[in-house]
């Protein structure tokens, strides 16, 4: 049964699927091959750039950017393709990723 609809990242999803009872093993090991961040980070790291308070930052855009965890500004902007982040907006992200590498 689906509670809520948000998007999650690939290390927040981690926490749904690590049932062991449930033969899910296989899953988790595919997944842990892409994640760069326990769940417990990706829900801080989703915390800390919802706390930017900029409209212009969709839960659709938090876990595509925990899930990447882009460098520079170039990569930053590839996953706000809809949208242009100005210098200060993507900095201010930048700054909340280097806290996670």
């Amino acid at each position: 049964m689906i509670l809520n609809n948000e998007p999650l990242s690939m290390a927040e999803s981690l926490e749904y699927v690590k049932d062991k009872e449930a033969g899910d093993t296989e899953l988790v090991g595919f997944v842990k091959k892409f994640v760069k961040l326990k769940p417990a980070e990706g829900k801080e790291m989703r915390k800390k750039i919802n706390e930017l308070n900029n409209l212009k930052i969709k839960p659709y855009h938090v876990s595509k950017i925990i899930d990447i965890l882009p460098e520079n500004k170039e990569d930053l902007n590839k996953i706000f393709i809809d949208i242009g982040l100005d210098e200060d907006e993507s900095n201010k992200i930048l700054d909340v990723i280097k806290k996670y590498k």
